[in-house]
């Protein structure tokens, strides 16, 4: 009975879990993963272009953007090939495969140091600043793709398995990062993100060899065996190095989060007074020291009797040797109102700024109308000469009339003309015509100037 029992359950996960149903011969498979190896002509070009788009996406902090870029690059090609290479003791595969993701990722990194250099905005965003501190789950991130992506090219139902490798394992905003940190001389952000490409290259390339291995994909047959162990040891060296800086930086980010919590704790539960509160809290280190730094508002405590109570309480919430800063009354209200004043006169100049520009293009639209009826006259008196001579003056404004009693003030087109001779109502009419036409206005009304007297023409409107 336990042995029908114990033979169903492994049933069951050889029923679900089996692969060989479904994968592709290993030629196949090969010539997918050996296609996308080689780095030239269109594929070389696409990777300059998604670089330069990933590092806009890193620059205005978009991650639609970084995403578009990390489907686009053709990156994962080389470093899938040389798992691949090494799995089948393939040697001139892999030196191939080494020797085209050195020219991409220098390409790449060329390509977006030219970028950063003339781009006017050098501040380092949250989506660039991720790139910088790479973790032993950036090394998780590598391996997993890595295994997905073998996983893929491997089997007849490839899904969207490779592109999602490809946003996940994350190798195009790394390689921009480290262009930024060249242009702008700031080469922790440049170290760090080539740390984190070659953790995500070396932890694909990884899980891609142990992928042909499982598949049980056949060496070359002039493989060397002495020179494939070597390689495979080569491997395995590399992929402990690179993990071994990724488990020190995770630990110090494991530890700076448990201070972090910690403090809060401490400050919500000692930190409790009658008639004094909490007004502010922020928990850091700075040169290998760890501080508390709290403010308060209301009576105030003497801060030497207060420091050194709340330091004996240090130890019970793992925070023994963290120095504590009390900050009371007005130095506390000051610095707690700094930021949110500073926003407000920045708010305040803005919408200064703002109402000041509309008034400046306002007048620069009046300038711009007086300036144009001060030229039509010049621009159409030639004219004029021919096509009615009767015409002695002209000018033509814009006057603002408003109606007694209803209070609308309306814009009215109006021509002041003085006549060496008067104009039949034809006339007149035919002469309102060619300016509306030739001034291109929608309505216009003749004003009669003779001898300083203003008199209504035959045809106004």
């Amino acid at each position: 009975m336990t042995n029908n029992i114990g033979n169903k359950i492994t049933d069951f996960f050889v029923n679900y879990f089996t692969l060989t149903p479904d994968l592709v011969p290993q030629d196949e498979a090969e010539k997918a993963i050996r296609d996308g190896v080689s780095f030239r002509g269109t594929n070389i070009l696409i990777l300059i272009i998604a670089i330069l788009i990933a590092s806009l996406g890193l620059n205005t902090n978009s991650t639609a953007v970084i995403i578009g870029a990390m489907l686009i690059s053709p990156l994962m090609g080389p470093i899938i090939g040389i798992g691949l290479g090494v799995g089948v003791h393939d040697f001139d595969l892999i030196k191939r495969c080494v020797r085209n993701l050195i020219m991409a990722a220098g390409f790449s990194v060329i390509a977006s140091t030219l970028y950063f250099l003339i781009s006017p905005v050098n501040e380092g965003h949250s989506e660039l600043l991720a790139r910088t501190s790479p973790t032993i789950y950036d090394v998780l991130i590598g391996f997993f793709g890595g295994a997905a992506g073998i996983i893929g090219l491997g089997s007849r139902n490839k899904g969207n398995v490779l592109p999602g490798v490809a946003i996940a394992t994350a190798l195009m905003p790394p390689l921009c990062t480290a262009g930024y940190g060249l242009a702008t001389l700031q080469f922790h952000y440049f170290f760090g993100a080539t740390y984190l490409f070659i953790i995500n290259s070396i932890y694909i390339a990884f899980a891609t060899f142990i992928g042909v291995k499982l598949f049980k994909y056949k060496g070359v047959s002039t493989a060397n065996n002495v020179r494939a162990r070597k390689v495979r040891r080569i491997v395995y060296t590399l992929a402990i190095l690179t993990m071994l800086p990724s488990i020190w930086l995770t630990y110090n980010m494991l530890q700076s989060n448990k201070f972090v919590m910690n403090a809060n704790r401490f400050v919500s539960e000692e930190c409790v007074f009658p008639s004094t509160q909490v007004l502010s809290k922020d928990a850091y280190m700075s040169n290998g020291e760890r501080y508390i730094r709290i403010a308060l508002i209301g009576k105030t405590i003497p801060t030497d009797s207060l420091t050194m109570a709340l330091t004996s309480r240090l130890p019970f919430y793992g925070l023994a040797g963290t120095k504590i800063q009390i900050v009371q009354g007005d130095a506390a209200r000051q610095s707690e109102a700094m930021t949110s004043s500073a926003s407000d006169i920045y708010q305040l100049t803005q919408a200064t700024i703002s109402r000041q520009q509309t008034e400046i293009d306002s007048l620069r639209e009046i300038a711009r109308n007086a300036e144009s009826a001060r030229a039509i006259a010049t621009t159409i008196s030639p004219e004029l000469k021919v096509l009615f001579p009767q015409v002695e003056d002209i000018a033509v404004t814009q006057p603002v009339f408003a109606r007694i009693g209803a209070g609308i003030p309306d814009t009215v087109n109006v021509a002041l003309v003085h006549f060496s001779s008067p104009l039949t109502p034809q006339q007149t009419e035919r002469f309102r015509d060619y300016l509306k036409a030739r001034l291109s206005l929608p309505d216009i009304r003749i004003v009669e100037v003779s001898n300083g007297i203003t008199a209504p023409a035959h045809t106004q409107k």
